[in-house]
């Protein structure tokens, strides 16, 4: 039996209105000033997929520090910065902060390149975790542009072959990979690289998936949700977020990720439906579908946002209510 692990894509949305203040950590107004919301989070959870990695490199000094807020056990997976796969994203970026000087056209693309400065950063960026055994995967997300042809299956390969070394997970979401999957299957395989599992609304483009792992390494699931109806056109880009899966939808994944766990050395399962600490009320569900106990507290305020979990977790002492939440001394690192 491999490991498997548990728990949501990000822990940090203070603003908007899908924010988790008030919901699963205590609201802004009121809270004491040294509160952690990643040491609580690490109470209800041994691992986290970090989403801040995608839009700046890593950096050590944060790293080491996440390592000293959370416990021995606990993972990070990280995921890539967006120069890596996000291109058109990244150059946009770029744009945007040159403003009007001149540097257009080749001089653009060349700074959009990823370079093996880059690689480098990256790999120092988090290498605290890597030396304490509590990095997780590191989670290479790619468009739903990143289409199946030769092009895109050299950069791939390049890309694996930078982190060569590494647990990585291949988000692919263009159905041009399963169309050819035993290449793409092939490709992964040759790295050890697991393909991430996604549950998404579906299109016609859409990548088709069947949850099984591909490698024994790793398994890699994520949960995005299911707001098709907000998927592309939406107000907020939290909004595509806003959805929660019914216990009924989640046994199908409970199920795959515990088969999986039989099978591979580290099996990882990310909810991402973030909007109101939706993906917090999931991903303690599929912990107990999955006979991991919810021992820690969860507040008051919570429960009542989700009432099936009255019999899943544990309610918080009053002493620990999210008018306050003291903290009960810094978890040993």
């Amino acid at each position: 039996m491999g490991e498997l692990r548990i728990g949501t894509s990000g822990w940090n949305y203070p603003t908007g209105r899908g924010t988790w203040n008030g919901v699963f950590y205590p609201p802004s107004r009121g809270r004491r000033k040294d509160f952690d919301e990643l040491e609580y989070y690490a109470r209800h959870f041994d691992t986290v997929e970090v989403n801040s990695t995608f839009y700046g490199q890593p950096r050590a000094s944060v790293t080491r520090a996440w390592t000293e807020r959370t416990p021995h056990g606990f993972d990070f997976s990280i995921k890539l910065y967006q120069k890596f796969t996000h291109p058109r994203m990244f150059a946009a970026r770029m744009e945007e902060a040159l403003g009007d000087t001149a540097v257009t056209g080749v001089a653009l693309s060349a700074l959009v390149e990823p370079v093996a400065a880059d690689i480098d950063e990256f790999k120092r960026g988090i290498e605290p975790l890597a030396n304490a055994g509590r990095l997780g995967a590191l989670l290479a997300q790619f468009p739903p542009s990143f289409k199946g042809g030769e092009a895109e299956r050299d950069y791939l390969e390049a890309l694996l072959t930078a982190f060569a070394g590494y647990t990585v997970a291949v988000e692919l979401r263009h159905k041009t990979w399963s169309d050819r999957l035993p290449e793409t299957l092939a490709l992964l395989e040759s790295f050890g690289a697991a393909l991430v599992q996604i549950d998404e609304p579906k299109f016609r483009l859409s990548i088709r998936q069947n949850l099984l792992p591909n490698v024994r390494g790793a398994y890699y699931l994520r949960l995005h949700g299911r707001n098709a109806a907000e998927w592309w056109r939406h107000a907020k880009a939290e909004d595509r977020y806003n959805y929660h899966y019914s216990a009924g939808e989640l046994q199908e994944f409970s199920t795959s990720l515990a088969a999986s766990a039989e099978i591979v050395k580290k099996a990882y399962l990310y909810t991402n439906n973030h909007f109101s600490a939706q993906s917090v009320a999931n991903a303690a569900m599929i912990r107990h579908q999955v006979g991991q106990p919810n021992d820690a507290g969860y507040p008051d305020a919570f429960i009542e946002r989700f009432p099936e979990l009255a019999d899943v977790v544990r309610r918080d002492a009053p002493s620990q209510a999210p008018a306050g939440v003291p903290r009960q001394g810094r978890l040993q690192s």
